[in-house]
């Protein structure tokens, strides 16, 4: 189960199911547990609670894979509303559940309630805050814009990671503060000097200021470096079969009927008022160009993919693995609505559920 729940082979984690209910094992805590987080990690978070509310004798894991579940999707009153039934029920959080509480408020911009739970963890439960709490933090400062509280708290740690000081860079990008980004990086640098995420975020950061001199020193250093960028890839689970996308690849078979979709789609979206936001689209070419680029994106050709490819009606369901742009977000929503289908795309922060022009995370994320 965690297998599928990770890999997001959502048909393979039904099957189980299935197997698992044939075999009158679904009343053990442990396999109900695993079906739980399963069903949330693949976006069927209705179902993870269906199956959380018949588990008898709800255990630690129980609870946290609920609470987690809850926090990706983006649903952070409901996590904090078992968790602090949880506590009701006389289980006492472990640091496991105090990372899914502090996810949930990271993921709602509750820094209020956010610092409560950090500031209790050591006074009531007496837990050490570790790595994945200041992450979780850091990223809730970050998220809001409190960018120098971010700092701040991350200055604290005895050996903070570059991966932590890499959530305040990304935070930058958003923010648009490159002055704290470059030290930020020159952070990152000294305990991770091949870190790639963070070369290739400042790189963007430089980009979305139109400084090309500095973007083509920071490519220059990866170069020298051996360091290569990840591609931006999308899949999609059709008929026991994930389709993989690439930003304008042109291997799938279908790549012509995929295009065509696309166009279709386009003159639908413009139709009811869509306008390419290029002001992420990090490259220095004409805008022509970068409508072109962003009309490529990975996404968006594994959502054609499944509208051509499962029946009217059936929910898309598409895993990136960065973040989801602004203008992918946007045409997103309007595509739920053109279509009539629920998307639910999962990026590498969070769910977005799209239906009827609309996204779950509230434009926050």
């Amino acid at each position: 189960m965690p297998a599928c729940a990770h890999l997001t082979t959502l048909n393979l984690g039904k099957q189980l199911h299935g197997y698992i209910m044939r075999c009158g094992f679904d009343d053990n805590v442990f396999i109900s547990s695993s079906l739980v987080d399963m069903y949330a990690k693949c976006g069927h978070i209705r179902t993870a609670g269906w199956i959380f509310d018949g588990i008898k004798g709800r255990d630690m894991v129980s609870w946290t894979a609920m609470i987690m579940g809850c926090a990706l999707h983006g649903y952070a009153e409901d996590a904090i509303s078992l968790f602090e039934q949880m506590k009701l029920e006389g289980i006492r959080p472990n640091h496991v559940a105090i990372t899914a509480i502090l996810t949930a408020c990271s993921h709602a911009g509750m820094i209020d309630e956010g610092r409560r739970y950090f500031d209790r963890m050591t006074e009531e439960y007496g837990i050490r805050p570790g790595l994945e709490h200041y992450a979780a933090m850091a990223d809730l400062y970050s998220r809001k814009g409190k960018l120098n509280d971010a700092y701040q708290l991350i200055s604290t740690m005895t050996t903070p990671t570059g991966t932590i000081w890499s959530l305040l860079l990304s935070a930058c990008r958003v923010h648009k503060n490159v002055d704290l980004a470059e030290k930020v990086a020159s952070k990152i640098f000294e305990v991770d000097p091949e870190n790639i995420g963070a070369r290739v975020l400042l790189s963007n950061i430089y980009a979305n200021e139109g400084r090309w001199k500095e973007v083509a020193k920071v490519r220059m250093t990866m170069r020298n470096m051996g360091i290569r960028k990840n591609p931006a890839c999308s899949w999609i689970e059709v008929k026991n079969k994930i389709h993989t996308f690439i930003a304008d690849d042109k291997s799938h078979p279908l790549h012509d009927e995929i295009n065509n979709a696309l166009c279709e789609l386009q003159e639908k979206m413009e139709l009811a008022g869509y306008v390419a936001d290029t002001s992420e689209v990090l490259h220095d070419v004409d805008d022509e160009q970068k409508k072109y680029l962003l009309y490529g994106h990975s996404e968006r050709r594994a959502i054609a993919f499944g509208i051509m490819s499962t029946p009217a009606g059936t929910t898309i369901r598409v895993i990136k693995n960065i973040r989801i742009c602004v203008d992918c977000h946007t045409a997103i929503k309007l595509i739920s609505k053109i279509v009539g289908r629920e998307i639910v795309v999962r990026d590498n922060s969070r769910f977005h559920h799209f239906r009827d022009g609309e996204c779950s995370c509230g434009e926050y994320w």
